[in-house]
């Protein structure tokens, strides 16, 4: 029988073995519980993080061997690696998910995050990751947008970044900031979803984006890569500098030290304006995915000029 009759007398009765067709085929279906731990047992990675909350209703994880089942699966290095899952994609997931999925389930997805930084680049030499903790980085990602409004909050993308690099760059040193910078010290080796908590901790009320990097200054700090992570609430430093913000006049100042510097400023939720424009060793980079880890990777090699784009367009699977 073709996998097509089969999905067609599946479909009139739901009797016998599920058929071998496309998840989503299925999902729209009147399935039982029964069907549901079929899913579970056969689902792929990614389907699997996908629909924990699902199996829950379902009642999945009532079977303490499926359950074992669906752990393993998540936290499989080898499964991982083919689903070129990164961390936040799998940061989201966590947040997500609901009381009625077992600790065991939730343990293996913060190692699966973990493990998906074998996805994430190494730069070399001192990297500083300055993440905004103002109070507008406690909105959501997504913006506001009803009972879809997303649990992730811009700071949690921010620590997130910061966390995902130490842990790939263990020297790198993260410097939260609101008005003022806060000291952290974060545990290269703890779980990124730990530091992650922590870092989003820290702050509230207004910003002032150039003392992250005047701290720097004020220490005769030496790096070759800085990465602001902020949202378009803190793009307002300008006062008193008729020639560009007060973060690029620190900027220019880490330059005279640091003359093969680039700087990388992420704001997640862009707008109109920017704390420092684009040239040569400056990238300004509007909104936030995975993807945004390799755009830095490839600007570090090769600068912000029109082979930095070339080949971010190339690299774009048709």
């Amino acid at each position: 029988m073709t996998c097509v009759n089969w999905f067609r007398a599946f479909k009139k009765d739901l009797e016998g073995e599920i058929p071998d067709v496309p998840f989503q085929m299925l999902t729209a279906l009147p399935l039982t519980n029964a069907h549901w731990a079929q899913i579970a047992e056969n689902a792929t990675w990614t389907q699997t993080r996908m629909n924990l909350n699902t199996f829950a209703r379902h009642d999945v994880f009532s079977d303490t061997k499926l359950t074992k089942l669906v752990a393993d699966k998540l936290q499989d290095e080898e499964q991982v690696k083919r689903a070129k899952v990164f961390p936040y994609q799998v940061y989201t997931a966590y947040q997500n998910v609901d009381a009625k999925v077992p600790a065991k389930v939730t343990v293996a997805l913060q190692k699966s995050a973990d493990l998906a930084l074998a996805n994430i680049p190494e730069f070399e030499g001192q990297v500083y990751v300055l993440v905004d903790t103002s109070g507008s980085m406690k909105s959501p990602v997504t913006g506001h947008r009803g009972s879809v409004t997303t649990k992730t909050t811009c700071v949690d993308v921010a620590a997130l970044v910061a966390s995902a690099v130490l842990r790939k760059n263990p020297d790198t040193k993260v410097i939260p900031f609101d008005t003022s910078v806060h000291d952290v010290r974060l545990n290269p080796m703890d779980s990124i979803v730990t530091n992650a908590q922590t870092l989003a901790k820290f702050g509230g009320g207004g910003t002032n984006c150039s003392e992250a990097l005047a701290s720097i200054n004020r220490k005769n700090g030496k790096g070759d890569l800085v990465i602001y992570v902020s949202d378009n609430e803190s793009w307002v430093d300008n006062s008193g500098y008729g020639r560009g913000t007060a973060t690029m006049a620190e900027w220019n100042k880490y330059k005279v030290r640091n003359p093969n510097a680039k700087l990388v400023c992420i704001d997640i939720t862009p707008n109109s304006t920017s704390q420092v424009h684009d040239r040569e060793d400056i990238l300004n980079i509007g909104g936030f995915s995975d993807q945004v880890f390799d755009v830095i990777a490839r600007f570090v090699e090769l600068g912000n000029n029109k082979d930095l784009w070339v080949k971010t367009i190339e690299s774009v699977t048709l």
